[in-house]
């Protein structure tokens, strides 16, 4: 597809309540930050969905329209419920948290999407943290107090738009806890002073402490993407206080707009309520792709527009298996077919020509998963019934298997295909694709990105995998 005939990606944004087109901040390439799990606990099925939902836009966008896409997915390591958990469990908040942000790389690993660009820990970002503070005190929206420094939600201008609250009635309902020393009921800690059964803390210009939760994100987003950076992604359940807080202490420091989009996914529901990690409602991820797969799993989340709740039982994974099972189906038809030589003297008839066309263009209006899916349901269809006529060119078979591996890939379902063949990639391509590696492991991002950056420049996407790197070539025209 050439890139004048690319559709136009449009997304949701959840501040102006309108779908319209992206249009990046460079062109050509899109950054993306999504929050990322507070590690105190295994992550449940639920937290994979906006994982899901920013390795499936960066997938579309680079492979299908041709951009290059930065993503970075956070992991935050310090936090309230860390150091309670820690304390529950007899250890150290550190080591507390380390054991549960490697159960989450393990348990993601295991959904074959391969990894963010950069996975930021909070704990390794205090100096932008501190600097961020600094600099909202200096413009008189934050000020200290008993070693805490809050956040002065009255002086900023615009507090409540992204959520819908109002200033006013946040006053009313809040209430000041005891040890807090706020000017005002919804003003939000930046910087928390160290309590006695805390553990780990940090020297800084109000006394030794710690970040408060969301300005973890703003400084961690800044560092990797800078201001004004094109999507921000998360679940609906963080647009307040979290997303709220975030754009009001980013944009307060100057960052106009802190990001040009914000992408919430909605939630997963188990017996009708909200999976929280929280109040026990939850299956972990692991336990999860233990019982139902991957594929199942990834073919569960595609089933539904990324935006609505979604509904997870015993019956949606099934129906999710058997979505899954058809494409394995028919691609295992198709790829027989294909070597069988049956029809070989027929004219090249297409199998599913306007396919990948209409796959793009449900994916560009919104990430239209369901529309996406049924496209290829169309498709597999077209290729049962071009085997089971046994009249078709098996070179129009394979093209029209080859068609939907590519447009599976986007989803994370091309492991469908059970017969595709792999082409050998060229030597230098693999040797920097294995440097690049080598820089991620000692976590020299900016190396690791030119190193993707030439990489695509030769026409091939690098994605990591729980395997191992995975090298894709661009369409031609990209």
């Amino acid at each position: 597809m050439s890139a004048s005939s690319r559709p136009s990606l449009k997304l949701y944004d959840s501040l102006t309540k309108q779908t319209g087109v992206v249009e990046p901040r460079t062109a050509g390439e899109l950054s993306v930050y999504v929050c990322g799990p507070t590690v105190y606990n295994f992550v449940h099925v639920g937290n994979a969905r906006p994982y899901w939902v920013g390795q499936v836009l960066q997938r579309f966008v680079t492979r299908r329209l041709g951009w290059n896409v930065r993503l970075v997915v956070n992991i935050t390591d310090v936090d309230d419920k860390i150091y309670r958990r820690a304390r529950e469990e007899g250890v150290g908040s550190r080591e507390l948290a380390a054991r549960y942000g490697q159960a989450y790389t393990a348990d993601t690993d295991r959904l074959g999407l391969g990894r963010p660009d950069v996975e930021p820990l909070a704990t390794e970002t205090i100096p932008q943290i501190i600097a961020l503070i600094e600099e909202l005190e200096q413009r008189g929206l934050a000020y200290a107090s008993g070693g805490d420094v809050y956040f002065r939600v009255a002086a900023f201008d615009g507090y409540g738009e992204l959520s819908g609250q109002r200033v006013e009635d946040l006053v009313a309902g809040a209430r000041i806890e005891p040890g807090e020393a706020k000017e005002s009921p919804p003003d939000f800690a930046l910087w928390k002073g160290t309590k006695p059964d805390e553990d780990v803390s940090w020297p800084s210009p109000w006394g030794p402490g710690r970040p408060g939760w969301h300005i973890e994100c703003s400084a961690m987003a800044r560092a990797h993407l800078g201001d004004g950076f094109d999507v921000h992604g998360g679940g609906l359940d963080l647009v307040f206080p979290h997303h709220e807080n975030e754009r009001a202490q980013s944009e307060g420091a100057g960052a106009r707009p802190f990001t040009r989009r914000w992408l919430h996914n909605g939630m997963l529901r188990l017996a009708d309520e909200k999976m929280s990690k929280s109040t026990g409602n939850v299956e972990r991820l692991r336990d999860a792709l233990d019982r139902a797969g991957r594929e199942t799993l990834l073919a569960f989340f595609a089933g539904a527009s990324y935006r609505m709740p979604i509904d997870y039982h015993e019956r949606a994974l099934e129906q999710a298996a058997a979505v899954a099972e058809r494409f394995r189906e028919a691609l295992r038809n198709a790829r027989r077919y294909a070597r069988s030589g049956v029809g070989a003297d027929a004219g090249i008839a297409t199998v599913g020509s306007d396919a990948a066309i209409a796959f793009d263009a449900a994916l560009a209006d919104d990430l239209d998963t369901p529309a996406a899916l049924a496209v290829l349901h169309g498709l597999a269809g077209e290729l049962n019934a071009a085997v089971a006529g046994g009249d078709a060119d098996p070179r129009a078979v394979a093209e029209a298997a080859d068609s939907l591996r590519d447009a599976l890939w986007v989803l994370g379902l091309h492991t469908l295909d059970p017969g595709a063949a792999v082409a050998a990639l060229p030597a230098e391509i693999v040797a920097l694709a294995e440097e690049r590696d080598r820089a991620r492991a000692a976590r020299d991002f900016a190396r690791s990105d030119e190193l993707r950056d030439e990489i695509a420049r030769h026409g091939y996407v690098v994605r990591d995998t729980p395997q191992g790197f995975e090298l894709v070539q661009r369409d031609a025209s990209s």
